[in-house]
């Protein structure tokens, strides 16, 4: 099958490019690098020629409600008229677990993401799920202040990004299915626990600070409204054990 994966570029986009080439299917990249641009629709027609399926696992670098809102809204219904344009037999959107509960922040435009496929008459899928395992990093890299790393406290049920890429690829490889069960990692974990493993495993040895940030969005998550119902499929590895696969330093 010839997929293409908006979003390719991502922590979880390389993962789910690398899985379904494995499984035989001929994969192209949907992303600014490759020449197409999701905010205006540049380059999409040409991306989705003879192109037979679409996993959607954009990104926008912002913690704003409005500029995430914008740009989902925005990049979904150039990439799903591109996709009806060319013929395209399945698009699986990737989203966020709990986003209901806490529509605020970047989970704003994940909304209006999905109420953009939602609306579509195009053949969709859509998963939600929880944080990934990297998500501990990529907070960590963000939230130092000179020697201090601070650790915003939230309640997570992380999941490694390869494993979403996995149950992704085999949902793709289906039949358009709307939306269908939530995934999650196998245990509850705090993200500020999960933040001084990452630092002690990189090599720092700093003081790590819990810290309560502002806002609707982190108050959900230490609220536990990012965790999983009792309905998701939970997938390994745990963090722990994912952590202790990186490499030191």
């Amino acid at each position: 099958m010839r997929i293409a994966v908006a979003g390719g570029t991502g922590a979880v986009g390389r993962e789910i490019v690398q899985r379904a080439r494995a499984r035989g299917h001929d994969v192209s990249v949907i992303a600014r690098s490759a020449g197409v641009d999701l905010r205006t629709g540049a380059g999409l027609d040409a991306a989705l020629d003879g192109v037979e399926a679409v996993v959607d696992a954009t990104n926008v670098a912002t913690l704003r409600a409005d500029e995430s809102a914008e740009f989902f809204r925005t990049a979904s219904s150039h990439l799903l008229a591109a996709a009806d344009r060319a013929g395209v037999r399945h698009t699986l959107l990737l989203s966020i677990v709990g986003i209901d509960e806490n529509p605020h922040g970047y989970n704003a435009g994940k909304v209006a993401q999905e109420a953009v496929y939602a609306a579509s008459a195009a053949p969709w899928s859509l998963v939600r799920a929880t944080q990934f395992h990297e998500f501990a990093g990529q907070i960590a890299g963000r939230a130092r202040l000179g020697p201090v790393q601070l650790a915003p406290r939230a309640r997570t049920q992380p999941i490694a990004a390869a494993a979403v890429a996995d149950h992704l690829v085999g949902i793709i490889e289906g039949p358009p299915a709307g939306r269908t069960r939530d995934i999650a990692g196998p245990r509850e974990e705090r993200l500020e626990r999960m933040i001084e493993a990452w630092v002690r495993r990189s090599g720092r040895r700093g003081p790590v600070v819990p810290v309560s940030l502002p806002g609707a969005q982190m108050r959900g998550m230490r609220a536990g409204l990012a965790l999983p119902g009792p309905g998701a499929i939970r997938l390994g590895p745990t963090f722990d054990e994912w952590l202790g696969a990186v490499p030191r330093g």
